[in-house]
């Protein structure tokens, strides 16, 4: 006979940096005449090898977190954003947009001169091999350059939604960041004037309302052209248009004494222009305001004026055409800072947008605060600070020298729309009334049963799941034999799952399975699920998804709709919305 031997562990609790030892060791008489038994031993403290010790890794002397201006994204703040994704991505799809890709980061050359006062913002890289680059600044400029280098593209509708940075003093709570994500869209082609600029406006009112943003935002719109012709009429010298305009944009921020004070303190502008101007950029209206400067001898003979006076002329006209003007405020003080902009402009702002103190008035704590902790770095995050708005929450406009600028002689008109997905985000977080969910998961399968018969129908439980991904509705179920009926609960409940299948022994016997929708208030007839047909499994499954799909986006678009004694009744909601075919005659009657 052989030989045999048997191999004794012994786990004692010494550093985690201890080798263990191997050792021999007899354990009886016998085992030193038919067998041989080792043990092994972790060694003592007095045993450690100090070379062992040093070779082991240390702590980080630094702090762990993310840089400053950036965050992590996980749980239900990215099935938030990815909902946000994915209304703008099909919105851009049904107006026939195509995306591209181009590169995070750009050669210097590529961007600078191109975003006036604000090309202090731009992260630039370290020499990496021969060429400056710098990260990009937007997703407009990368564009550009893609239309130059690409000169067989005449005309293109053109989406692309992609990480930028910009080194600007971060408030992340209210998504202003230095790491963010831009969603663009722009048309880019020779085209007849202003049916591209009627069309992006169309765009940005389908992104909000299918956002549920009904009534919740504004449109400002203004032209570049009517602008500049109004600070040419002003006296505004032609070199000093660009940086006076840059101070007129700050008067979403500012009130129009600051603005005032920078044109004629820092700018350099004769006071009687700044209240020349001050005339003109408090005015806001739709086409009455187009119709009230037009009546302006002065402004209706300048040139700039005129093309700006048609253009707006013709959008007013192309938006009654889309139903697209009823969200729109034409407003004298919207300027967009960047200097690429040549024709209309606009920017969309809501609630939290503006800041909910004015820097001015904020002035006399400030100082009180700075002599207690010094001075704040333009690092510091200003989350908490009511000088700082969420600011706009998307932007964009007409460019049509851009592309000229990278390929000489060739011009591609453009005009063009960028959404600020961490800003929306910022607000509708903030705004969520109800628990979010974690994931996209529509059905949880689970078991009921117990005792020491209960098998815990893992492989049923498995073959209803697999059927439910075959017929591509998001499921899934608790990794355990025999789960106790409470913990599959809590496991639904945790990640916000809408719908449980219910799998019990007796019921699978008659061909039935409860299909429970999670949630119900406790007087609904069908708190307690109800039994459906395993065979007609799928199809129910996914008529109830869909029907509660289309019942939350009611409940979401008619919030606000009425108010009934006080209360606001989802039954009047759905009723209302119904009688204005949002609604099919299915829901309605489940209702």
């Amino acid at each position: 006979m052989q030989s045999s031997w048997i191999l004794a562990i012994r786990s004692v609790r010494p550093s985690r940096r201890l080798a263990p030892t191997l050792t021999f060791r007899p354990t009886c008489l016998s085992a030193l005449a038919s067998r041989r038994c080792f043990h092994i031993s972790s060694p003592r403290p007095q045993d450690i090898n100090p070379a062992i010790e040093d070779m082991a890794p240390k702590a980080p002397k630094f702090e762990i977190k993310t840089p400053k201006g950036t965050r992590d994204w996980s749980g239900a703040d990215m099935v938030l954003r990815e909902k946000i994704f994915n209304t703008i991505t099909n919105v851009f799809k049904r107006h026939g947009g195509v995306t591209i890709d181009t590169p995070v980061f750009e050669l210097k050359e590529i961007l600078a001169g191109k975003y006036g006062e604000d090309s202090k913002l731009i992260y630039d890289l370290a020499d990496q091999g021969g060429e400056l680059c710098s990260l990009r600044y937007d997703l407009t400029v990368p564009f550009a350059r893609f239309l130059a280098m690409n000169k067989d593209i005449s005309q293109i509708k053109r989406y692309h939604i992609a990480k930028v940075y910009r080194r600007d003093q971060p408030a992340v709570k209210k998504g202003r960041m230095r790491e963010f994500y831009q969603c663009d869209f722009d048309i880019a082609g020779l085209y007849d004037p202003m049916i591209p600029d009627a069309e992006i406006i169309r765009i940005i009112n389908e992104v909000f309302e299918g956002l549920g943003w009904q009534g919740k935002y504004t449109i400002k719109l203004n032209s570049r052209k009517i602008l500049d012709g109004i600070f040419q009429v002003c006296g505004v010298p032609e070199a000093s248009i660009r940086p006076i305009s840059s101070a007129v944009d700050k008067l979403d921020k500012m009130p129009w004494e600051d603005v005032r004070k920078e044109m004629v303190e820092e700018k350099g502008l004769a006071p009687e222009i700044a209240d020349k101007i001050g005339k003109y950029v408090v005015l806001k209206g739709k086409r009455d305001l187009l119709e009230q400067l037009q009546k302006d001898e002065e402004l209706a003979a300048n040139p700039s004026m005129q093309q700006g006076f048609a253009d707006m002329d013709l959008l007013f006209t192309y938006l009654d055409a889309f139903n697209a003007g009823h969200s729109v405020s034409f407003d004298l003080s919207l300027a967009r800072g960047l200097d690429y902009y040549t024709g209309v402009i606009y920017e969309v702002v809501t609630e939290g947008s503006a800041p909910k103190v004015s820097a001015a008035s904020a002035d006399a704590s400030a100082e009180k605060s700075k002599k207690k902790k010094g001075k704040a770095g333009e690092d510091e995050d200003r989350s908490d600070d009511p000088t700082v708005g969420i600011g706009s929450v998307a932007a964009g406009g007409r460019y049509d020298n851009l592309v000229g600028m990278f390929s000489g002689k060739t011009q591609v008109p453009c005009v063009g729309i960028s959404f600020g997905i961490d800003r929306i985000f910022s607000i509708m977080r903030a705004n969520q009334a109800k628990k979010e969910r974690k994931n996209e998961v529509d059905v949880f399968v689970m078991a009921f049963g117990g005792g020491k018969d209960f098998t815990g129908l893992l492989k049923e439980r498995s073959e209803i799941a697999a059927r439910l991904w075959d017929a591509n509705i998001k499921a899934e179920f608790l990794y355990k034999v025999k789960p106790k009926l409470q913990n599959q609960f809590k496991a639904a409940e945790a990640s916000g799952v809408p719908f449980a299948l219910i799998l019990g022994e007796d019921e699978l016997a008659q061909g039935k399975i409860k299909l429970k929708e999670m949630g119900l208030p406790e007087d609904h007839p069908l708190k307690e699920g109800e039994l459906i047909d395993l065979k007609n499994l799928t199809k129910e499954v996914q008529v109830r998804i869909e029907r509660k799909k289309q019942l939350d986006a009611i409940v979401e678009r008619a919030e606000g709709l009425r108010v009934v004694g006080g209360i606001k009744g989802e039954d009047v909601k759905v009723e209302q919305l119904a009688k204005e075919g949002e609604v099919g005659e299915e829901v309605k009657a489940e209702n």
